[in-house]
Parts: structure tokens; C-alpha cells; sequence
């Protein structure tokens, strides 16, 4: 009896999440079974929609509908957390066909934005008045430094590009004192720092070869902002 209910459980979850390739079990009325495709389907997409709202309108809706049609149909979550939902939907991007070139890149860029805005991670430990050029500046933990091919800052119902930009897209996406999610574009000089270079301020842009007034204003302009800590 355990294994026969175990085979309807597991059918009628492949009938609800690919109706049109799975039957549903067998004795069940179709309106009953109609009303929960809609449910489970309908808060999938929600908690969707709600993560990747340029991603959604861009799409459009028969594009948008089809993509999260075929990812509740076919990828399989390991987390049941609803909040892992937007996850595990990037990563089920990278496995597809996209629907435009710069599906993916968006989708991530957004995915950042929800995981900042909802972040509760703490700052390490650090010296808020810390000497930039000498100590290690640090980051806020509700701070990215990112680069993307395309620019997807930009990008919307609008703008849509066909052609990646010569030059990559340097983004620096952060978390404001207001709980605001807000990002600045980077030039090369100012992602490197941020990212690529260890040591103190001074050793990193003296391996860039960079002005150190100049480099020590942007760092400083970034404590201002709250995203650059201090020093470790």
C-alpha cells in the first residue's frame, strides 16, 4: 500500500509540474487538478516575476511564461526554501538555449540586487577610521564589484542590443543606508582596485600605476557612502 501511494504522490507531482508529457493519476476529476497546476505554477511565477522584474518585462509575456513553464517542468530544485527559487532559476539559465544573448547576465545582475536588498550578513571585523593607504580597505558585505559583457544596467522593454559593447560593463552594486539597492558604473582603474589587486591602498595602486590622491579620494568617497568600511 506505502509503494502504491508513493507512485500516485510521484505522478500526480509530474502531471502538476508537465501536464501536456505526464497523465495525472488515474480517478481524479480534471477541474480538481486544473485549480492546482494554477496554484503551484502561478507561485513559481510570482516568486519569479517579483526577482527578475526587468528580466520578465523584457521578455515579454508569451517568452517569460514559456521560460518559467519549461523551468518548473524541468529543473530540479535542491533547496526547499522559497527564497532559493531565484537561484536556482540563474542557474538553470546557464544550462539553456537563451531566449536573447543577454538573458543570462540580467538575470544574475538581478539576482544580486534581490540578494542585497534582503542580505542580513555582517560587516568582519574592521577600523571604520582606518588609514586607507596604509590598512587593507574593505568592502561592505552588502557591496559587489561585477563586470558583464553586456550592459545590463541599461537594458529593458526599450533597450534591447543585439551586439555586445566593445568594452564590458564594470558595475559596483551596493546597499545604501535607506536599504536602497543602488549601483555606479566603474572605470577600469576603480574595478581594479576594488577587486583584482591585494595588499594596502598604496601597494594596489601602485601596482596600477594609478594616481594615489586620486585613488585614495574614490576610497574615501566610498566610506562616505558606506561602502567601503574602513580597513581590516
Amino acid at each position: 500500500m506505502h509503494g502504491v501511494l508513493r507512485e500516485q504522490q510521484f505522478r500526480l507531482a509530474r502531471h502538476l509540474r508537465d501536464p501536456e508529457r505526464h497523465g495525472p493519476p488515474a480517478g481524479l476529476e480534471d477541474r480538481r487538478l486544473r485549480l492546482y497546476r494554477e496554484l503551484f505554477y502561478g507561485n513559481i511565477e510570482a516568486l519569479l516575476a517579483g526577482s527578475f522584474p526587468v528580466l520578465r518585462t523584457s521578455l515579454g509575456d508569451q517568452r517569460w511564461h514559456a521560460r518559467v513553464h519549461d523551468f518548473y517542468a524541468s529543473y530540479r530544485c535542491r533547496s526547499p526554501l522559497f527564497t532559493k527559487v531565484a537561484d536556482a532559476f540563474v542557474d538553470y539559465l546557464q544550462g539553456i538555449e537563451p531566449d536573447t544573448p543577454w538573458q543570462r547576465e540580467l538575470a544574475h545582475y538581478e539576482l544580486i540586487e534581490s540578494q542585497l536588498y534582503l542580505s542580513d550578513a555582517k560587516d568582519p571585523d574592521h577600523d571604520p577610521h582606518g588609514d586607507l593607504l596604509r590598512g587593507e580597505p574593505l568592502l561592505s558585505s552588502t557591496a559587489r564589484v561585477l563586470a558583464y559583457r553586456w550592459p545590463v544596467e541599461r537594458i529593458g522593454p526599450a533597450y534591447q542590443p543585439l551586439e555586445a559593447p566593445a568594452l564590458p560593463t564594470l558595475l559596483l552594486v551596493y546597499r545604501d543606508a535607506a536599504l536602497q539597492v543602488r549601483f555606479a558604473r566603474l572605470s577600469p582603474m576603480a574595478y581594479r582596485l576594488l577587486t583584482q589587486v591585494r595588499g594596502n591602498g598604496r601597494e594596489r595602486l601602485q601596482a596600477l600605476a594609478a594616481d594615489q590622491q586620486e585613488g585614495l579620494a574614490l576610497l574615501e568617497s566610498l566610506r562616505e557612502q558606506g561602502v567601503v568600511i574602513g580597513t581590516r
